[in-house]
């Protein structure tokens, strides 16, 4: 019990001292922790406890408190009492802090505005500096990407590249935190290829426009190569007008002075190939070299194309010429300056080719035009623009053998021009001709004449006016208009590079077919006209072997004209001269032929023949006498003509009767034919022998001409003589007395005779009359025989 008693009394000790320790808690500790022992409290369900010794306590603190209060009362109330006084003064102090208060915050609302005032102007300040420290980060970035703008703007590709490229490695990583930078750094790709779109427009525009210029680039490169070679300044148009500087080729700037004269300017001064560097670098920088070099290449091969085909009409006019000429030069003067200023742009081999492939459509051309052009003028314009083209081409650096060439082709077609534009000038002579020997009345008229034809008659020189020359005014109209003709030649051939020789040779052949085709042609239809008389074919005769003469004097004014002088070109010369004007003059021959023929084929068809004639007229018949006598009147005016025309003339006209008179005989029309009509042709024939063994013309052999009459002597003899037998003897042997007669031809005539005696009524009665039928059937019967066997003999 005692022990129970301990142990509730240690409990009791324990939870007072536990008490103590939460009212010392309590009482030391700040209020933080009066809730934490509060609630040890109650979570011990003993809080009455705590509760009467926290009334105990209070109780011993309201004691202390009195004690101490009784203690010190009679300070308190010292204290009081200053109090009491301090109070007064107090309320003074009060109300001047009140007002010295008020005035503070009076004062303090004004300073707390500025202070605010102030703080946000350091917070606009501190802004403003990080504004303009980013501002000055960015503003490289935005003056570089203005300026990329402006340059495009302007065209000015490749700077805007360069500008794009610093832009992109230099000034946007500085900015990379911005969200515009990512944004710029996402459109640089775009930029760049809007900057190769835009070069590659700007190099269309300028293939376009290089096309439109590559005539006048051309024109002022041959104007500048005339300049230097003195050329015709009428070949190239000249008009003085200025043109603009070119802009630099990368900056695109322009020279603000004042352009140059266009005459002053090279041919490459006259157009812009800025576009063509810019996008050169533009697609090197951006790794695309390769395919602009071959974009570029395959472009100016289809202007190539174009350029080469020429206009329509160019053979007409020297302008269609040269608008081909200027632009096929422009091209290759703009490549030339690419392949020099391109770097690399175009290479020679590649020019080369283009010109290999472009010469042979430029031969092709001129040589396909120039064989339409028949002015001969024109054609030597065309010549010396060609020339100008070449020397501007070799000066460039390109071949021209090819169309060099072309010149000697266009060379004789120009000869054959001038021998058509001849015809016109010998048959306006020959069409005012009267071809009569020329007659002077006057001195300076007989001078002229001289002059103008290597002429010299020593008798005619001393003769009194009026004095007559032997040949015509064609004589010496021709020989000038054949020199007229040489000068022209030689005019094509100046600056060909022929030597002398060839020059001399060419001149000598166009010469030759000049008077051996053009002239003999015009002649030849002079000779048509039914109104050229005998007399005028005689005198062209007269006229050609003065002209033939004259040949020594024209090859020695080629040569003087060529500087060729060698003897075996003279010697040449001097063969070839009576074969220049010998066609002519053989012509004019055969024409006096002709002429004699148709006069006396006018003679026999006028005779109307009796061929039932029963006895002959005892002489000639009129037509034979009056056409011997026509003969002889004509052979004797022959004194002028060489005797071997003559003797041709005399041989033929001959030949002619002997051939008309058996005609006659053999006509078809002529069915019947008497012994009498046989005897009065035997009598004629004796007339034309008579007249042939006269020689009307001298020199011809003896005999020559009764040759012509033997076939008909022959036959009339045997008609005449009825000597069949000896015919049928000797047939087929050469010494037959009747060698010339055929058997068909007999046969012809045996029948008509045959015919004609049917027609006597009282032939049959006499006995001889009916043997003389009987032999004739018997020889008809021969000839038949004879006739077939030579024919069977003949296959």
């Amino acid at each position: 019990m005692k022990r129970s008693l301990t142990i509730e009394s240690q409990k009791c000790f324990a939870l007072q001292t536990r008490h103590e320790h939460f009212i010392n808690e309590i009482e030391s500790t700040d209020t933080t922790s009066l809730g934490l022992v509060i609630r040890a409290i109650y979570d011990g369900d003993e809080e009455q406890k705590f509760m009467e010794l926290l009334d105990a306590r209070i109780k011993q603190h309201d004691r202390d408190i009195e004690k101490m209060c009784n203690y010190h009362y009679q300070g308190f109330i010292d204290s009081i009492r200053e109090l009491l006084q301090v109070r007064s003064q107090a309320q003074k102090l009060n109300t001047e802090i009140v007002e010295l208060n008020t005035a503070l915050q009076e004062s303090s609302e004004r300073v707390m505005e500025k202070t605010e005032e102030l703080v946000k102007a350091r917070k606009v300040e501190a802004n403003i500096a990080a504004t303009i420290q980013s501002l000055q980060s960015c503003l490289p970035v935005l003056t570089t990407y203005s300026k990329l703008q402006k340059q495009m703007k302007e065209k000015r590709y490749y700077p805007a590249l360069k500008t794009l490229e610093q832009l992109e490695h230099q000034y946007l990583p500085r900015v990379a935190n911005y969200r515009f930078s990512s944004q710029m750094k996402e459109s640089i790709p775009k930029l760049r290829e809007n900057i190769k779109e835009a070069s590659m427009s700007d190099l269309k525009d300028f293939l376009e426009n290089i096309r439109k210029v590559s005539a006048k680039i051309g024109e002022v490169a041959m104007r500048h190569t005339s300049e230097q070679l003195i050329v015709d300044p009428g070949i190239i148009k000249k008009k003085k007008k200025k043109a603009p500087l070119p802009p630099n080729p990368f900056t695109g700037e322009v020279d603000k002075e004042e352009g140059l004269d266009v005459d002053d300017l090279s041919a490459q001064d006259l157009i812009d190939f800025s576009p063509v560097y810019r996008c050169l670098h533009i697609y090197s920088v951006l790794g695309s070299r390769g395919d602009f070099e071959t974009y570029y290449r395959k472009q100016r091969k289809q202007q190539a194309t174009l350029v080469l085909q020429p206009p329509t009409n160019m053979h007409e006019t020297i302008d269609g010429y040269k608008m081909y000429m200027h632009s096929v030069l422009g091209f290759f003067v703009v490549e030339d300056h690419v392949l020099n200023t391109g770097n690399g742009l175009i290479d020679r081999t590649y020019l080369d080719e283009l010109w290999s492939f472009a010469v042979g459509k430029i031969v092709n051309t001129l040589r396909t035009h120039s064989a339409y052009c028949t002015d001969a003028t024109l054609m030597l314009k065309i010549k010396n623009l060609i020339m100008l083209f070449i020397t501007t081409l070799r000066n460039y650096g390109y071949s021209v053998n090819q169309v060099f060439e072309v010149l000697h082709e266009i060379r004789d077609h120009y000869n054959e021009v001038l021998m058509q534009r001849w015809v016109g000038v010998f048959r306006e002579i020959l069409d005012e001709e009267s071809f009569l020997p020329t007659e002077v009345e006057t001195q300076e008229e007989y001078d002229g004449i001289v002059s103008a034809f290597p002429f010299h008659d020593d008798d005619l020189d001393n003769s009194p006016f009026p004095k007559t020359f032997p040949f015509s005014p064609l004589v010496p109209n021709v020989y000038q208009q054949v020199k007229e003709f040489i000068y022209a030649c030689l005019k094509f051939s100046e600056d060909l590079g022929l030597s002398q020789g060839e020059v001399d040779d060419m001149i000598r052949k166009s010469t030759n077919l000049l008077l051996t085709r053009t002239f003999t042609g015009c002649l030849s239809s002079v000779f048509r006209k039914p109104s050229l008389g005998l007399t005028q074919v005689i005198q062209i005769i007269v006229d050609t072997r003065y002209l033939e003469e004259a040949t020594v004097y024209l090859e020695e004014f080629v040569s003087n004209i060529t500087g060729c002088r060698s003897e075996l070109s003279l010697r040449a010369g001097k063969e070839a001269g009576g074969h220049l004007f010998g066609v002519a003059r053989d012509d004019a021959e055969k024409q006096i032929c002709e002429k004699l023929k148709r006069k006396l084929d006018e003679f026999v068809e006028l005779e109307a023949y009796d061929w039932l004639l029963v006895e002959p007229q005892g002489h000639a018949s009129s037509f034979i006498t009056d056409l011997i006598a026509f003969l002889n009147s004509t052979f004797t005016s022959f004194t002028d003509l060489p005797g071997e025309v003559a003797q041709v003339a005399c041989k033929s006209a001959c030949e002619h009767i002997s051939k008309s008179l058996m005609g006659m005989v053999l006509n078809d029309e002529v069915k019947q034919i008497s012994m009498g009509a046989l005897q009065q042709l035997n009598l004629d024939t004796i007339q034309c022998e008579q007249f042939a063994a006269s020689e009307p013309v001298g020199g011809l052999e003896e005999g020559s001409l009764l040759c012509y009459f033997t076939d008909l002597r022959q036959l009339l003899d045997l008609f005449m003589s009825w000597d069949w037998p000896t015919y049928f003897h000797d047939y087929g042997q050469e010494n037959s007395k009747y060698q010339h007669v055929s058997p068909n031809t007999a046969i012809i005539l045996l029948e008509k005779i045959r015919e004609a005696d049917k027609k006597t009524v009282f032939s049959v009665l006499k006995k001889s009359e009916r043997d003389k039928k009987k032999l004739l059937e018997t020889v008809l019967k021969q000839l038949r025989q004879l006739a077939l066997t030579a024919s069977q003999q003949q296959q």
